[in-house]
């Protein structure tokens, strides 16, 4: 028998869905870039020692994945690699003033709206919505995905409309 609270429940769930949508659709159209190429775009910026294993590691994707978004964006012309002159093995990355430009020019990211709200609650209140989200998660038999911490759907390494 169905539950009371289960239509609002799923209405919950299907307006985070679209605000996840809406939010990737106004990042790309805005800058030409998907949630995930904007936080790799952000985090090679935001470090003077960018290399792939450390956006890796900071953003919590995986080796094969950075280097797909990173493929992206040196071929839109928003990120540049180069050998360290330290060690050649090493690469490094760094932001274009094209990639300087598409980050002054993004709006929020729900990610970081999502981040900072969150923050502000208190520790009782996450871990209720925590234990809820994980729940849901058992409900929908997607308690196994391997997944990043990212609002997007889909692939976080697909190819999106690129701003050049």
């Amino acid at each position: 028998m169905e539950s009371d609270l289960s239509n609002p429940t799923l209405q919950a769930l299907r307006r985070i869905l679209r605000a996840t949508e809406i939010g990737s659709r106004k990042l790309a159209t805005t800058t030409g870039l998907t949630p995930s190429q904007m936080l790799v775009l952000r985090e090679i910026e935001g470090r003077d020692q960018a290399t792939p294993s450390a956006i890796a590691s900071a953003l919590k994707f995986s080796q094969a994945t950075i280097t797909n978004v990173v493929d992206r964006l040196v071929l839109s012309g928003l990120v540049t690699r180069e050998r360290s002159d330290r060690d050649k093995r090493q690469i490094m990355l760094h932001a274009t003033a094209a990639g300087r430009d598409a980050l002054a020019c993004a709006p929020d990211l729900l990610q970081s709206q999502f981040t900072d709200r969150f923050a502000s609650l208190a520790a009782w209140e996450q871990a209720m919505i925590l234990a809820s989200l994980e729940k849901l998660s058992v409900i929908l038999g997607a308690q196994d995905m391997d997944v990043a911490p990212l609002l997007d759907s889909g692939a976080i390494d697909r190819s999106g409309p690129v701003a050049i």
